[in-house]
């Protein structure tokens, strides 16, 4: 697809990628870049020297007020809040009241030595152009933005290079964001304090398939479209089918889902173990290949969901599914919203095993036409996917459509041909494009909440209500059979106004959803853009529980820093 293609367009481009030689040479603009930085270095360093003098006055004191017996130890690291090589107190990332999208962060230099150290490393895979490094400090499909970019971006082939990538950095302290597909909504490759990022693209083989056992063991960098077409001829796939371009170890990292997971699970259901490097570059393997253990601590569970924040994702043993032998994809109208959330719950109620329930409304499917050249009546829309034998797939449908009468639903309509298939979630899938088709040139904040399924109709009504009394052209879409909903809010990017607009309509739905017993995210992750409401969904105590699981494992706080815990939470 032209979407995946864009993505990996660096490594299949006929502009070739600028490489480092044998001395550290920067670029005009790069040298223009550094040059700021530093200017935010000196002042952020003027800072702390005034905090130290501050400190000195102190010290007496309190050492006259204990009568000499208090001895007074400073911490290793002396922020308990922020690692302090990478980001002083006053330099901050999305904390709870944040509600600035430019990401802001310190910068220090990557020493030459680990520029040095890196080459060795990776020879010619590794580059300071400066187009590759604002290319990847700048995700291609996420509002957020930072006032640095990577340093310098390096190439992997192997986990033995990740490992040894890794361990120089942390020796260097230097900072490193993992990079995959750059299919993430919120600011998950955003590199605000500058460091190496390692695109991990180059490892995309399949290392085995266990046909038999129905599991495939990948490297991180190979995408779940590229993986399925592997697989097909096996009769296997994998069920998983986010953002097209999306690589297997971004989806553990953000632990991703899809519009399948109503049938199969999120990622979290669907990985057997990983193999992971951590800060100091040592190799763990989290589990073994066997469907289910009680071994030890579920490391597996936690690395994935966690951003990149406790080590970079190597290899991924997947569960596989075998392709269904039938289906049916039905669609089906409604005068509002709520009514197609209705029957999408009274569905899941209902006991049949969908495989999907894809909501759209009006102007989303009016964009779809645009996009595409079609004729969809332009009003709420819901979308069914039913799986198993000719038999059984048809008598399922015929209880939907009943479902589906019985709650003001009209022009009830399946297909059985394969080809129709294929185009009509082809269409879905790209229901993002057909957004910004209905104002081009704008840039797009995609919320991504979710609600126990009770919920739901609810609270897409009162979203839906907030949505059209805006002067924005905003959409619904929703994966409505396991309470996850998304809006896509359109603004234009010259205009300070409306993206505030947009980013108050994205706060108002997440603080509906959390007033719901619900979620911030419900597969986009964290990344910078969903910090400031962690506080409020899960709880001081549990963020801390974070932070502490984070200073263990990544004591010098170099992997992606500021994602998914928030500054303002200390230990």
């Amino acid at each position: 697809m032209a979407f995946s293609n864009l993505l990996f367009r660096f490594r299949s481009s006929s502009k070739p990628i600028k490489l480092i030689q044998n001395s550290f040479i920067y670029s005009k603009q790069t040298a223009q870049f550094q040059s700021q930085s530093r200017i935010l270095e000196k002042t952020i360093s003027t800072n702390t020297k005034n905090n130290q003098s501050w400190m000195s006055y102190l010290l007496p004191i309190v050492i006259v007020v204990s009568g000499g017996s208090l001895a007074l130890q400073l911490p290793k690291n002396l922020s308990q809040c922020d690692a302090p090589d990478l980001q002083e107190r006053d330099v901050r990332i999305g904390g709870k009241d944040s509600t600035e999208h430019v990401v802001k962060g310190s910068y220090k230099p990557v020493p030459p030595e680990l520029i040095t150290e890196l080459k060795a490393i990776c020879q010619d895979n590794m580059t300071l152009d400066y187009d590759e490094r604002d290319f990847h400090g700048k995700p291609q499909y996420s509002f957020h933005r930072t006032i640095n970019i990577p340093d310098v971006v390096v190439f992997p082939r192997s986990e033995d290079e990740v490992s040894k990538i890794v361990r120089s950095c942390n020796k260097h302290k230097v900072p490193i964001v993992p990079y995959g597909g750059a299919t993430s909504a919120e600011g998950h490759t955003l590199s605000p304090h500058g460091g190496v990022c390692i695109d991990m693209t180059l490892m995309k083989n399949v290392k085995a398939l266990h046909v038999k056992d129905m599991d495939v063991v990948v490297e991180a960098g190979i995408g779940w479209m590229e993986l399925n077409e592997y697989l097909a001829p096996y009769g296997l796939f994998f069920p998983l089918d986010p953002g097209p371009g999306a690589t297997i170890g971004g989806m553990c990292g953000t632990r991703c889902s899809g519009s399948l997971a109503v049938r199969y699970g999120t990622m979290r259901d669907n990985v057997i173990n990983l193999k992971v490097v951590l800060a100091d570059g040592e190799v763990v393997k989290t589990a073994s290949r066997a469907r289910k253990s009680a071994a030890g601590y579920d490391l597996t569970r936690l690395m994935i969901g966690s951003e990149g924040t406790l080590g970079v994702i190597t290899e991924v043993t997947l569960r596989l599914q075998k392709i269904p032998e039938h289906s049916i994809v039905a669609m089906c109208n409604f005068p509002t919203v709520k009514d197609a959330a209705d029957v999408a719950i009274a569905t899941m109620l209902s006991g049949i095993q969908v495989s999907r329930v894809e909501l759209l409304d009006d102007v989303q499917v009016k964009g779809i036409n645009l996009l595409h050249k079609r004729q969809f009546p332009e009003v709420p829309t819901l979308m069914f996917e039913l799986i198993g034998t000719e038999a059984y797939t048809r008598e399922q449908t015929q209880i939907v459509q009943k479902i589906v009468s019985e709650h003001r639903g009209s022009d009830f309509v399946f297909t059985e041909d394969t080809e129709a298939k294929k185009e009509l979630w082809k269409i879905r899938k790209e229901a993002h494009f057909a957004c910004l088709a209905l104002a081009p040139g704008f840039e797009s904040i995609i919320t991504d909440v979710c609600v126990p399924l009770s919920h739901l109709a609810e609270l897409i009504s009162k979203s839906k209500e907030k949505l059209d009394a805006s002067s924005l052209v905003c959409t619904v879409i929703a994966h409505a059979g396991d309470g996850n909903f998304h809006t896509v809010l359109l603004f234009d990017p010259e205009n300070e106004e409306q993206r505030k607009e947009a980013a108050g309509l994205n706060d108002f739905m997440v603080h509906a959803a959390l007033s719901m017993d619900g979620t911030c995210t419900g597969e986009h992750g964290v990344g910078t853009g969903k910090l400031k409401y962690l506080e409020k969904e899960l709880g001081t105590e549990n963020l801390r529980t974070m932070k502490k699981i984070k200073a263990a494992l990544d004591p010098n706080g170099i992997m992606n820093p500021g994602k998914l815990i928030p500054p303002h939470i200390c230990l």
